[in-house]
C-alpha cells in the first residue's frame, strides 16, 4: 500500500507469487494512476467541463484532463494518515481541511481500511461530510485486475442490466438504457481485442472472472449501484465499483433518473466494503 499516494494499492499477489491486481513496478509509479487500485472521493469518474451546479448555486472545478474535465474526485494522488496497522488490516484517514488546494467546495473526510482474511481481501472506503452545509457526493474504487493467467484470457461475468450511451469524452447522454447483446455481461464470456469504457447501472454487486483453474469473485455492497468497465492500454482489465453515474453531478440536476447521486447532510457519511476473492490454484 502506499499511504503517500492515495492510500492506493502498490501490488496484490497471490501466496504463490501470482499477480492478482495488475503487476506494479514500484520503480516506475509517480501517481495512482499507475498503480493496481486506487480510491474516488468525493465523486467518481468524470465531471462534464468541470462544473456543476448543486443547491443552485454554480461551481467551477479546477480541470485535471486534456479535454477540459475534471476527474476520479481529488484524494487518489494526496498524502493519508495511517491510523492503525497489523499483518491483517491496514486503516487510513483523510481530511481534507488539512489541505489548502482542494478541487472540491465543501470540507470532508474519508477513511480506507483493508482487511485480509485468507484468500480474501475486503476493502472499504468511507466519505463524511465534515461541512457546515448539505454536499453532493460518491465514491468508488478502480482496481485493475491482471488480465491474461498463463495466456488465458478470462471469462468476465457482472449482473447489471443497463448502460449508458457515452459521447466522445466519455460522458453519459442520459438516463442508462437495457444493455444490448454485445454489451451484455450477464453471461459469462472474454472480453477479447475489443476496447470498452462503459457505465453499467443496475449492477447487483457481483463481477467474476474466471480463467478454468482459478477464479476471482468481486462482491460490492449496495452502495456501489455502478460498475464502470475498462479496458486499459496495458492489457488489463478495469472493473470499478462506484456508488453513482459518470457525471452524476450534472445529470442528476437535469432530472435524469436513476444516477444515484447523495448528497449529505453535515456529519453524515457513505460508506461501503468491495471483497475480493480468489478461487482454484492461486
Amino acid at each position: 500500500m502506499l499511504p503517500g499516494i492515495g492510500a492506493s494499492v502498490l501490488n496484490l499477489r497471490a501466496a504463490s507469487g501470482r499477480p492478482v491486481l495488475r503487476a506494479v513496478d514500484p520503480a516506475g509509479v509517480k501517481s495512482s494512476s499507475q498503480c493496481a487500485s486506487f480510491s474516488l472521493v468525493p465523486f467518481s469518474n468524470r465531471v462534464r467541463d468541470a462544473r456543476f451546479t448543486f443547491a443552485g448555486q454554480a461551481h467551477q472545478l479546477r480541470v485535471t484532463t486534456a479535454d477540459g474535465l475534471t476527474q476520479h474526485g481529488d484524494v487518489r494522488n494526496r498524502p493519508w494518515q495511517v491510523e492503525a496497522a497489523d499483518d491483517e488490516k491496514l486503516r487510513l484517514r483523510f481530511d481534507s481541511r488539512e489541505f489548502g488546494d482542494l478541487n472540491w467546495p465543501w470540507a470532508f473526510g474519508a477513511q480506507m481500511e483493508y482487511r485480509l482474511s485468507g484468500a480474501a481481501l475486503e476493502m472499504t472506503l468511507s466519505l463524511t461530510n465534515l461541512d457546515t452545509a448539505d454536499m453532493p457526493a460518491g465514491l468508488g474504487l478502480h482496481p485493475y485486475f491482471a488480465r491474461r493467467q498463463d495466456g488465458v484470457d478470462p471469462q468476465v461475468s457482472f449482473g447489471a442490466d443497463l448502460i449508458y450511451d457515452m459521447d466522445p469524452r466519455s460522458l453519459p447522454l442520459g438516463a442508462a438504457r437495457p444493455v444490448r447483446p454485445d454489451e451484455d455481461f450477464r453471461s459469462a464470456h472474454p472480453v477479447g481485442e475489443r476496447t470498452i469504457d462503459q457505465v453499467y447501472a443496475g449492477w447487483d454487486g457481483h463481477a467474476r472472472l474466471d480463467w478454468g483453474t482459478r477464479a476471482l469473485n468481486m462482491q460490492a455492497d449496495p452502495v456501489f449501484s455502478h460498475l464502470v468497465a475498462f479496458t486499459a492500454p496495458d492489457g488489463s482489465l478495469a472493473l470499478e465499483p462506484v456508488s453513482h453515474a459518470t457525471d452524476a453531478l450534472n445529470l442528476a440536476p437535469q432530472g435524469v433518473p436513476g444516477v444515484d447521486l447523495r448528497v449529505l447532510t453535515p456529519g453524515e457519511s457513505l460508506g461501503g466494503t468491495v471483497r475480493l476473492t480468489l478461487e482454484g490454484d492461486w
